[in-house]
């Protein structure tokens, strides 16, 4: 396993990214936890977070295979389609990746958090 991959893994275990993308998350896109937003509610920051917990799991994924490919095909078929037909604004969504992206980038080296940065871009860019 790589460091770049045990990094990741341990933090996704310990909750660690999850925590402090959301928080970054819904700093930036406030209107998402405000009432009428996708995330509004215990319940639906819990499946928010649970999406992003979804999308780090995919990046690790990408990592491991030195490939976007399980990405694309897991992740992003289909999703754009489902975000909008459940009215989830996919920018919020790509806000979310980009936080997991920065929280990786403090707890990676920087020659890891680079090889990791380009698969959290790709996945963001691919969902818009």
């Amino acid at each position: 396993m790589s460091i770049v991959t045990k990094s990741i893994v341990n933090a996704d275990a310990e909750a660690r990214y999850l925590s402090q993308a959301g928080d970054q998350l819904f700093q930036k896109r406030p209107d998402v936890v405000s009432p009428g937003g996708n995330a509004y509610g215990q319940e639906m920051t819990a499946t928010c977070l649970r999406d992003l917990d979804y999308y780090l799991r995919l990046v690790t994924y990408g990592v491991v295979a030195g490939d976007v490919t399980p990405i694309e095909e897991i992740g992003v078929v289909g999703v754009r389609e489902m975000y909008k037909s459940l009215g989830t604004p996919i920018e919020a969504v790509s806000e979310g990746i980009r936080g997991l992206k920065n929280v990786a980038a403090t707890l990676l080296s920087s020659e890891d958090a680079a090889e990791a940065s380009s698969y959290f871009d790709y996945l963001a860019g691919a969902l818009q």
